[in-house]
This record gives C-alpha cells, sequence and structure tokens, in this order.
C-alpha cells in the first residue's frame, strides 16, 4: 500500500536551518507530482511546495519562497525539503503529500490523495 514517512523535524532556533525528508513506498514514486504542506492547531493546512514528477517544474508559498527548496531522488523514491531562514511562524506539522492523476491545482489539499504522518518543526525565537 502507499506509505509516505517524513522525518527530519525538530526544534532549531530562529534563522537556522532543517531538512524534511520523505520517504514513498508501495508505488511507482517517479511518476507523481508531490507537495509539502503544513499545519498549525486550530489553523487549516496550508501549502508549502510542490514538485512536478521529474523534478522540473516547482512552486512555492509566497512565505516560504526564496528560503524553502523542494526536490527529489526518484532513484531513492525519497522527496526533500531544505528549509533555511527559519522563523517562529514557520512552526507547525510538515506533511508530504501525494498528488492525484488527474488534479492541476498543487496548492490545494483535495488535489492530494496520500499523505504522510507529518514531522514536528518547532523554531525557537
Amino acid at each position: 500500500q502507499v506509505q509516505l514517512v517524513e522525518s527530519g523535524g525538530g526544534l532549531v532556533q530562529a534563522g537556522g536551518s532543517l531538512t524534511l525528508s520523505c520517504a514513498a513506498s508501495g508505488f511507482t514514486f517517479r511518476q507523481y507530482n508531490m507537495g509539502w504542506f503544513r499545519q498549525v492547531p486550530g489553523k487549516e493546512r496550508e501549502f508549502v511546495a510542490h514538485i512536478r514528477w521529474d523534478g522540473g517544474l516547482t512552486a512555492y508559498a509566497d512565505s516560504v519562497k526564496g528560503r524553502f527548496t523542494i526536490s527529489r531522488d526518484n532513484n531513492k523514491n525519497t522527496m526533500y525539503l531544505q528549509m533555511n531562514s527559519l522563523t517562529p511562524e514557520d512552526t507547525a506539522v510538515y506533511y508530504c503529500a501525494r498528488m492525484t492523476d488527474y488534479s492541476a491545482s498543487y496548492y490545494y489539499t483535495g488535489s492530494y490523495n496520500y499523505w504522510g504522518q507529518g514531522t514536528q518543526v518547532t523554531v525557537a525565537s
């Protein structure tokens, strides 16, 4: 079955960096567009970044553009999110997700049908 497992979260000081990983299994990873989302308690899950199946196209939320970098290694069935210049506003649970075969709106949670369990990122001021 499809599995997405995030790792790499933790506690970091403001201005610091973290790299999240998403290990995929149970499907042909190289065929699917993927995304990262994040959620703070009491708020809706929000789009962070998206990457096309071949890594040739990426997109970012305005709030992370220039600080975060999404990438993937199709040989390792793994997606990454490099996060630099972190601020307390980046504190959230981060989720990786697999896009459906037919969706076009990469920023919309409904366009993704498989999700990982999430990894907590906490940025201390």
